[in-house]
């Protein structure tokens, strides 16, 4: 199965303005694979890497669909520049763009 998946990332073009590029890391976007991927990455950057930020960091509650993350932290304990650091430096790929939101009173 491993084999199958890294014939199928290495084959990875697509096209643009009438030329064809192959992408030099991750998956094309719109490929069919694309989505299994990223549920595959995550879920494995959850399992070693996230839990300890989550530990660490007062966040008191995460959840994520497909590739968006909620995350509700003590503001007391943390900061989101602080977690967003934490979180950018897990993988050299994968960097995390905040969408703050904030409490209506």
């Amino acid at each position: 199965m491993i084999t199958l998946l890294e014939v199928t990332l290495q084959q990875n073009y697509f096209s643009f303005c009438n030329n064809i590029y192959q992408a030099e890391k991750g998956v094309s976007m719109g490929s069919p694979i694309s989505n299994t991927v990223a549920k595959i990455s995550l879920q494995d950057l959850e399992n070693t890497h996230l839990k300890e930020i989550l530990d660490k960091q007062n966040i008191t509650f995460y959840t994520r669909y497909v590739d968006d993350i909620l995350l509700i932290y003590n503001t007391k304990h943390t900061t989101p520049e602080i977690i967003h650091s934490h979180i950018n430096k897990i993988h050299p790929n994968l960097q995390f763009t905040p969408t703050l939101e904030h409490k209506i009173a």
